[in-house]
């Protein structure tokens, strides 16, 4: 797996949004959530990710927008340790769902623990 995050790779569809939240299965390494559910999609690529940042918390936009700047390229630089191997498609959603401000080592140590409550959760299931 390459480590850019291309378009393709960007979850945008309306309607997998709505079912990934509805019907999907969460992990959680306060203050990251992962939402996710397996799914198909037409192109060959392995994983959708979109990223959000609760306006509740985060009131200013230049916040919220640097939460996801910093959540994306933590999740690009991970991505290829834990989902090499995996074969099935899946849709996800990364939430921050902290007060605070965070760092970059913060995060990559979170979203580290993240993927790997999530294989483990796939993995049992």
């Amino acid at each position: 797996m390459n480590s850019k995050f291309s378009n393709k790779e960007k979850l945008k569809s309306k309607k997998l949004i709505d079912q990934l939240f509805t019907e999907g299965n969460s992990v959680s390494a306060h203050p990251l959530r992962l939402v996710f559910i397996e799914t198909h999609f037409d192109d060959a690529v392995k994983l959708k990710v979109g990223v959000s940042v609760s306006k509740r918390n985060f009131k200013k936009a230049v916040d919220r927008n640097r939460i996801k700047r910093l959540l994306r390229e933590v999740y690009r630089l991970n991505k290829g340790l834990y989902f090499n191997n995996i074969t099935t498609q899946y849709a996800f959603m990364i939430l921050y769902i902290g007060a605070e401000m965070p760092n970059f080592k913060s995060l990559d140590d979170k979203i580290k623990l993240l993927f790997e409550r999530f294989l483990i959760k796939v993995i049992k299931d």
